[in-house]
């Protein structure tokens, strides 16, 4: 029942909700002036925000904080000046495929990957390193030169970004952890679709923070609940005599819309030997589990209508129903008596008339039906499997992933994996696509950490992760192929961080996506090619990296197309009218020219261009001033 509070309304709490969507981790607890507990607003946390320097100031609160943490908000609201760039030689079926393989840090992609995925992936499953006191890298600064970086450390990847190794000797040892993974918990919380779902794994040494820094993150209200799995069945080599031979997945939602599909019910049991027209039925219970006692209402004999016979109700297993509901049930012959007159009737159970065909999935993951986890020792198998040898250790058995994203997602939806390692989840989506047919699209992201010298991944030709990663999801895919036979995308494209492709400047999407675009002024770098420009130019718009790409020659002039017409851009000098009646004749819902596509000697100027653009429907003309 809903109760008047005869007063208006309490404009304060308004904000506070507005607030507590756009910013969780700012919602606090503090006492009103009669003492009592109330949600407010951690205006510290609320500045650090809304700015982009550190705002220094502290007071006592209930909150989880660390030393790092508005740095690590810092870090995630920060802008860069990166790109991605295609490596068309490392992608397999490129023209075609939906699926993507990025390499480089994970918060650096998650940034670059904002306009393009915004609210699109339905399911993020990640596997980050555990912290578990040996070295897990990751970059810890975007602010420092490459120079400083490999100054200050020595250690970089084979494209110059500086990694960084925490151990337990480092003093920050859990702060750091937990900075690297709040920035991009965050970041990576914007490209969940509204009703998206995230699954982490993690083990005993950080579940209980990576637990509040969710909290933090999605709201304490969409956590769903943890997974705990067995991921071995021998007692390891802990101290004082416990094995921690199990792990946990935290499972959170974007929004209260987010929930889990559930398992298939089996519809093994439902048959129809009398034919009955409202299709396959069972047998089910006609009683429950409360007494006389507690419901007199559900207490009554009941008669068979065929046969006159008369059923008492057990006093302490009544009816399921009420009379009146019961008689209509008799009346439709939805209730099934004994023949003989022995026995308990029992209820016609229609599988059409289930609610769902779907069941909650149990949070103790041990033997389910349907849903039934391997252990870690499976991982490792799978991988030397697929590789002849031990390129990489404990991997997460992609039997598991595969029974995460069945439960979670349906045919055509994105997921995503920041934490890719060996690309078990890649290979998971494959297999259940090629099970069920679905078209689901995998978007895979792994920092290039060096393999050692010494291993065995080095001496078989993988100098990083990404190679192995790359490798393994070929390989994979040849693999299901064979055994199914299916239909589906095996294919990747990848894609690789890099600097910017103009020299000295950063451009923000939301300047990108205006009309004119007269103010920005760099120089497109000796390396970078049409299409890396044309990439640089998807992100920004927003457009997705998976959609198809052509190049045409029109009249000597190079012109790109994306998706169609959904993006038409040429690099070229000095466009032609022709090149421009040509393009037109598309019309494209974007095109993109270079300022200096224009000059005196041309025939046509940016102004004439543009009024010709705007005569044909094209509502959106970005002219890049790049000289």
């Amino acid at each position: 029942m809903n109760h008047l509070t005869m007063k208006s309304t309490d404009l304060t709490q308004v904000n506070i909700d507005k607030i507590a969507e756009l910013f969780p981790n700012v919602i606090t607890e503090a006492r009103d002036e009669q003492g009592k507990i109330k949600r407010a607003i951690d205006f510290d946390l609320l500045k650090q925000e809304l700015s982009d320097y550190l705002v220094e100031g502290e007071k006592e609160r209930y909150q989880l904080t660390w030393p790092g943490k508005k740095e690590a908000i810092l870090q995630a609201n920060a802008t860069i000046d990166k790109t991605l760039r295609p490596v068309k030689e490392n992608s397999v079926n490129w023209e075609y495929t939906q699926n993507l393989y990025i390499e480089g840090d994970n918060l650096e992609v998650l940034k670059l990957l904002q306009e393009s995925y915004l609210n699109k992936i339905k399911l993020i499953y990640i596997d980050p390193p555990y912290n578990t006191g040996k070295d897990f890298i990751y970059r810890d600064d975007f602010k420092s030169s490459l120079d400083e970086y490999a100054e200050e450390s020595g250690q970089v990847d084979d494209h110059g970004n500086r990694l960084y190794q925490n151990t337990e000797a480092n003093g920050r040892f859990h702060s750091d952890w937990l900075t690297m993974m709040y920035s991009r918990l965050r970041t990576a919380k914007n490209l969940l679709r509204e009703d998206g779902l995230i699954f982490i794994s993690i083990d005993d040494n950080e579940v209980d923070n990576l637990k509040k820094i969710c909290d933090d993150c999605f709201s304490r209200t969409n956590f769903i609940g943890t997974f705990a799995w067995r991921r071995s069945i021998s007692s390891n080599d802990a101290q004082k005599h416990f094995s921690n031979d199990h792990e946990y997945i935290l499972v959170y939602g974007k929004s209260s819309s987010s929930q889990l599909l559930g398992l298939a019910k089996s519809d093994a049991d439902y048959t129809n030997p009398d034919n009955d027209h409202r299709g396959p039925w069972k047998k089910s219970v006609l009683v429950c589990s409360k007494t006389k006692d507690e419901r007199p209402n559900l207490y009554y004999p009941i008669t068979d209508p065929a046969t006159g016979i008369t059923y008492e109700c057990n006093p302490n297993l009544v009816w399921a129903y009420e009379k009146n509901t019961m008689k209509r049930l008799i009346e439709e012959g939805r209730i099934i008596f004994p023949k003989n007159g022995q026995g308990k009737p029992a209820l016609k159970l229609f599988w059409n008339d289930l609610r769902s065909h779907r069941k909650p999935v149990s949070s103790f993951i041990d033997k389910q039906e349907g849903f039934e986890f391997q252990l870690n020792s499976a991982g490792t198998k799978e991988i030397n499997n697929i590789f002849e040898g031990k390129v990489f250790t404990y991997p997460k058995p992609s039997e598991n992933i595969k029974q995460l994203i069945n439960v979670a997602t349906e045919n055509d939806d994105i997921i995503l994996d920041f934490f890719s390692g060996s690309a078990s989840t890649a290979h998971a989506v494959m297999q259940l696509n090629a099970e069920d047919g679905g078209k689901r699209r995998f978007v895979m992201v792994q920092v290039p950490e060096a393999t050692e010298e010494s291993s065995e991944a080095y001496r078989a030709g993988f100098t990083t992760i990404c190679e192995i990663g790359k490798e393994r999801i070929r390989r994979a895919a040849k693999k299901i192929k064979e055994e199914t036979g299916a239909d589906i995308d095996y294919g990747f494209r990848v894609y690789r961080v890099d600097s910017s492709n103009m020299k000295d400047v950063y451009y923000t999407p939301d300047k990108l996506g205006q009309m004119n675009l007269d103010d920005v002024a760099s120089n497109i770098k000796e390396d970078r090619t049409g299409e890396d420009l044309l990439i640089q130019v998807m992100l920004e718009c927003g457009l997705e990296l998976s959609l198809p790409m052509e190049s045409r020659v029109i009249d000597g002039k190079t012109v790109h197309y994306v998706a169609g017409n959904s993006l038409i851009a040429c690099f070229d000098d000095e466009v032609t009218e022709s090149v421009i009646k040509k393009i037109a004749e598309d019309q494209p819902l974007r095109v993109v020219f270079r300022d200096s596509s224009f000059r005196d000697d041309s025939g046509i100027c940016q102004d004439s261009c543009r009024d010709f653009l705007g005569k044909v429907n094209v509502k959106i003309a970005i002219f890049l001033q790049l000289e």
